[in-house]
């Protein structure tokens, strides 16, 4: 794979006994190597709200046992027998971990969860003591010459360790099962009593927004350390009322104006592996075909439904349409995506929430009240502070997952978003535009959605104001992502597309806007690009002249792409118009990445093919090109290299006077390394 290791997040996950080993070492070493240990454990700090009882009286047995260690390293044995050893090697283990559970309840993980799995944690430090008792009972006290003090030491703590029950704080435990209640209670759609709620979250020490946010992330952390669906339903209920504590307690968050938008994949450098190669976006469904090949499911159904019954990269006929999904590969990118903060979503997600939250009532339902309560507000906001704060949380809460989405949209969130797209409020607040526009965005990645965003009154008009005169970049970006998004429904597609106000909003864009907006508007343009009966819009509007000026500005492959897609949907008009573009696209087959190379490649074909002598005398014109069409044909994709040898057939017609007819079939053979083109003329290119 073209990613490396340190991509991936680490799993914050509670150590199993299993992970951890004996230290391999002896005598001293392994009594210095105790010492350091036990300071360590007894330098922690107890649990603040939960388990402390647990935690400070474990820190407390490892505090005593330092003085022990101590002892022993003042005037060390020459020789200590096996059995003191394997006890001093066990020890060590079980402090290793003593020390891990410690540090994995107290750094990052989540209050609620902890009270959640109370009982669970509360029979770990438990058991744990239990192993300290039976490892102190057979500590070879005789055979070790030891003060009387730290021998009654030793004993006192054998002693303490020897407790037959678990630790379980009754407050502790009481809270646990107000939480229960209360989850069991928002399921039968009972909303929950805030000063109950308010009573919680002080106990646990959650106690203001921005601790909330953290809960909220640490919850979501959690989902994904766990393998069983039943814990992950239990989180994303956590998650629910968390959520919603945190907007009915301690009101809307109130964003800095310079909060970043959310990341698109577009936007940061995808490994070449992680990417269709049909569509060269990053794969959400990564599906293996019958030839091995694999593509994102969307695009090659689309492919086949579309008549083909080849592999797009091998040209292989293929055996059989059954597409293997590529669990592996899924997995990986998922990964990928969290650590890069990218939303992850697959085709059937978008399709049809089934994700865990739709199995779990109580979340299900805490993510409607959240809705609900936010949509209601919003409805009430007299001022545009106010407002900011109610449209970040529905952005927050839209980014999320499926269900909320629906939630937000049921709750007829639309409509009050719309108000805060109009100029007058990106002059007077920019950041609430921004806001409003990234949250009717996150919106529409649910595909039901789309509809109800495209049939919303003004909802088009607004996003297309912000698009052509949003306040900041980062608005119109986000514009232009929408109008993305919302063009992968076919007939929206067309609407769209016919618009004058959308395709010149989305060509300024890509002409003067910083590279992250300039693929956002390149993104949607390819998108439009893409309905035929559009794209002579797209061409008077000059989309070919923005394209190579995007290949000129480093985003090569997103320029020569929309190209490749308008000239050959765009008939003789695009072809006329990409005729400035061939030397770019020349220069772009000599220098570009393998797939700008194929992509271009099978432009300069169609324009060739469909344009006549004079796109081909053009092409000819640039220099070194056959040596350059030779190169992509050894060393490109294998679409690249069909593209590539079909090309210097039509250059070799050309320049033996064969012009007439540039699109005659030839025979292709091909070898390993070399692709031969074999024809009736055979006369050497002239330049």
């Amino acid at each position: 794979m073209a990613i490396s290791a340190q991509a991936f997040p680490l799993r914050k996950r509670r150590p199993s006994a299993g992970a951890f080993v004996s230290p391999k070492l002896s005598g001293i070493d392994l009594l210095q190597s105790l010492l350091q240990l036990t300071k360590e454990i007894g330098s922690l700090k107890p649990l603040q709200f939960l388990l402390r009882r647990n935690s400070l009286s474990i820190i407390r047995k490892s505090k005593l046992l330092a003085i022990l260690f101590e002892e022993l390293l003042r005037a060390p044995m020459a020789f200590y027998s096996t059995s003191a050893v394997l006890c001093f090697e066990e020890m060590f283990i079980v402090l290793q971990r003593v020390k891990a559970l410690i540090e994995d309840c107290s750094n990052g993980t989540s209050k609620m969860w902890l009270l959640v799995q109370n009982q669970s944690v509360a029979n770990n430090f438990h058991e744990l003591t239990l192993d300290l008792s039976t490892l102190l009972d057979i500590f070879p006290l005789k055979e070790i010459d030891l003060s009387e003090d730290v021998e009654e030491l030793v004993c006192l703590v054998r002693k303490q360790c020897s407790e037959t029950k678990t630790l379980l704080n009754p407050e502790d435990e009481s809270l646990r099962l107000e939480v229960v209640t209360m989850l069991d209670r928002i399921k039968k759609e009972i909303v929950p009593d805030h000063s109950k709620l308010s009573e919680i979250f002080s106990n646990l020490g959650i106690r203001d927004s921005s601790s909330c946010r953290e809960e909220i992330e640490s919850l979501q952390e959690e989902v994904q350390n766990q393998n069983d669906d039943k814990s992950k339903s239990e989180l994303v209920a956590l998650i629910g009322i968390v959520r919603y504590s945190k907007c009915v307690l301690f009101g809307a968050s109130n964003p800095q104006p310079d909060i970043r938008r959310r990341k698109s994949a577009s936007e940061i450098p995808i490994p070449s592996d992680f990417r269709c190669p049909i569509s060269l976006d990053l794969m959400r469904d990564p599906v293996v075909v019958a030839t091995g090949q694999t593509y994102d499911r969307e695009s090659i159904k689309l492919w086949i439904e579309s008549g083909h019954n080849t592999c797009p990269k091998t040209g292989q006929t293929l055996a059989h349409t059954e597409l293997i999904p590529n669990c592996a590969l899924k997995n990986l990118i998922a990964m990928w995506c969290r650590d890069q903060k990218i939303p992850f979503e697959t085709a059937e997600s978008k399709d049809k929430p089934k994700g865990v939250t739709s199995i779990n009532k109580a979340a299900l339902e805490a993510t409607k009240m959240t809705a609900s309560f936010l949509v209601n507000k919003l409805s009430q906001s007299q001022s545009f502070e106010d407002a900011n704060g109610v449209v970040y949380e529905l952005r927050a809460l839209a980014k999320s997952d499926s269900e909320s989405r629906t939630c937000i949209a049921e709750a007829g969130a639309v409509p009050f978003l719309v108000r805060y797209l109009a100029s007058d409020v990106g002059s007077a607040k920019s950041n609430l535009q921004v806001n409003a526009v990234t949250a009717i965005l996150n919106l529409s990645i649910l595909e039901e959605n789309k509809n109800r965003i495209m049939e919303t009154e003004g909802a088009l008009n607004g996003v297309v104001e912000v698009l052509r005169s949003g306040a900041t970049w980062e608005a119109k970006g986000n514009a232009a992502a929408t109008i993305f998004s919302l063009s992968s429904v076919h007939s929206h597609r067309k609407r769209l597309v016919r618009k004058t106000r959308v395709v010149k909003g989305l060509l300024e864009l890509a002409r003067e806007s910083p590279a992250s907006c300039k693929r956002d508007a390149l993104a949607a343009i390819l998108n439009l690009a893409g309905d035929r009966d559009g794209v002579f819009r797209l061409v008077e509007a000059g989309v070919v002249d923005v394209s190579v000026q995007a290949m000129d500005e480093g985003l090569t492959e997103e320029g020569v792409t929309i190209i490749e897609v308008v000239v050959k949907r765009g008939g003789l008009l695009a072809i006329a118009a990409a005729y400035s573009a061939i030397k770019k696209l020349g220069s772009v087959l000599r220098s570009g990445s393998e797939r700008a190379r194929e992509s271009a490649a099978a432009t300069l074909v169609t324009i060739c093919r469909k344009g006549g002598a004079e796109m081909v005398a053009e092409l000819v014109g640039v220099a070194g090109i056959e040596r350059v069409i030779w190169e992509v044909m050894g060393t490109g994709t294998s679409r690249g290299r069909r593209k590539a040898a079909t090309l210097l057939r039509i250059l070799r017609r050309w320049a033996a006077g064969l012009d007439g007819d540039l699109t005659e079939s030839y025979g292709v053979s091909t070898t390993n390394a070399t692709t031969i083109v074999t024809s009736s003329t055979t006369v050497a290119l002239t330049s």
